[in-house]
């Protein structure tokens, strides 16, 4: 079983709601679910009783939550003592993420440094493209960066993977009629809603463009993937959406889903590897690892 799991036991057990816990964990809820899940899997039996009012814990859940508190003592505690060791750290630490960037690893992470490093001021550096912010990341204007990469990481960087997303080709809800195969040819005909090429997104939307040799008649340069999503859904034109997005915009019965265009994109922690050794890098690599991707 591992650290971050318990931490999620002990969170919903404190908290009484997987909401609740998922926003002190700075985790999806379907992830504290998962979490909670694997654990009464893996110890066969049931810790929590669910309820309209959320979750409480059952007779065995409540004589493990003092054994789980007291390995989350002793974790805290070795972090502490290991930080002693090194040394009080001192500082700036500057991290870049994307504009768009909603991954709960960025959350977890600033939130973690700033209890376990309070010396250090560490600041969060917004990006509108990838390439500057590696670009950022390659000239030391930054000491570690999130983002988005649906292929192999550049060699020239250390990179830790902190979640995965999916990304969906939507039209307004009634729009287009869902054939199989697609007709592409009509599909370029309608006006697309696109971020910059430079984007994740971006990339995505030009691969499908020389995959199927289409060019549309009209893009739509947003940058703003809520934006995209409203402008679909009310009826401007198709565009790529990131999973959650898809699939809640989907069950609000605002879009439909045309085709998965990516199934997996890697949201990932880069720094350089001449860094490695770097204190406060070797802590916040900790602090990623010790919770579950996604």
């Amino acid at each position: 079983m591992e650290i971050y799991q318990i931490k999620t036991f002990v969170a919903v057990a404190r908290e009484g709601s997987i909401t609740r816990a998922a926003e002190c964990l700075y985790l999806s809820q379907p992830a504290v679910s998962a979490h909670i899940k694997a654990i009464e899997e893996q110890l066969g039996l049931v810790l929590f009783e669910r309820n309209t009012k959320g979750m409480r814990l059952t007779d065995d859940g409540k004589r493990l939550l003092n054994k789980a508190e007291k390995i989350l003592a002793t974790h805290r505690d070795f972090i502490d003592e290991s930080s002693r060791i090194k040394g009080a750290l001192t500082g700036k630490f500057v991290v870049g993420a994307g504009s768009e960037s909603s991954t709960p690893a960025i959350g977890h992470l600033l939130s973690s440094l700033s209890e376990r490093c309070p010396g250090v001021d560490v600041r969060l550096q917004y990006f509108e493209q990838s390439i500057e912010m590696l670009k950022s990341l390659r000239n030391g204007t930054l000491d570690a960066c999130f983002y988005n990469e649906p292929n192999d990481p550049a060699p020239d960087i250390h990179t830790l993977e902190v979640s995965r997303f999916g990304i969906f080709l939507a039209a307004p809800a009634g729009l287009v009629v869902n054939s199989q195969p697609l007709n592409w040819q009509s599909l370029s005909a309608m006006p697309w809603i696109s971020p910059n090429a430079a984007t994740c997104c971006g990339r995505a939307a030009e691969n499908l463009f020389k995959l199927h040799n289409f060019r549309p008649k009209q893009i739509i340069n947003v940058d703003r993937e809520n934006v995209i999503r409203t402008l679909i859904s009310g009826g401007v034109g198709i565009g790529l959406l990131h999973t959650d997005t898809a699939r809640e915009t989907l069950n609000n019965g605002e879009i439909d889903l045309i085709c998965e265009v990516h199934k997996s994109v890697k949201v990932l922690f880069a720094y350089l590897p001449t860094r490695e050794q770097d204190p406060l890098l070797e802590i916040a690599s900790s602090i990623l690892r010790s919770k579950a991707p996604g």
